[in-house]
């Protein structure tokens, strides 16, 4: 199936199962931290920290979106990763640290399996061949080496 596109044929991120799957743990996500209290220093501190992972989740999709080239998306695709390993950390962080309405954690943690999958097919549909090629060799599709080492361009 095909990404939505607008008139112009660009991806609107918004229309995207993923995107949307990340509104919807982000709106989660603010509900649970709503219900920290802030006198708690380590809970408030983990509260910011869920809240901006989960802003990562629709973010970066659009980044990745409005990119288009394959080293840049992968690029995008890392910190979304990053942003959902995150989260799950914070749910256990926030049991391990006296966090008392621990069972709304389930739903953060389901709705974020659900994302892995629709994460997973998004990058599949990445076009490995529509690349410009990075010399650190880190987001080359498969196959592509980084440059000459020797080439001046950073």
């Amino acid at each position: 199936m095909l990404p939505p596109e607008d008139d112009e044929g660009f991806t609107v991120p918004e229309q995207l199962p993923l995107y949307q799957k990340g509104r919807e743990i982000y709106s989660l996500t603010k509900k649970i931290a709503g219900l920290i209290e802030e006198e708690d220093e380590v809970l408030s501190s983990l509260k910011e920290c869920m809240l901006f992972d989960a802003s990562l989740l629709t973010v970066k999709v659009a980044g990745a979106e409005a990119a288009d080239l394959y080293d840049l998306r992968m690029e995008n695709a890392t910190f979304i990763r990053k942003a959902a390993l995150d989260l799950l950390s914070h749910c256990t962080s926030l049991e391990m640290f006296g966090y008392r309405d621990t069972h709304y954690l389930p739903l953060l943690r389901e709705a974020l399996e659900e994302y892995r999958f629709l994460f997973i097919d998004w990058v599949q549909g990445f076009d490995p061949w529509n690349y410009v090629n990075d010399r650190w060799g880190l987001f080359n599709p498969p196959g592509v080496q980084a440059q000459d080492p020797d080439d001046d361009s950073f």
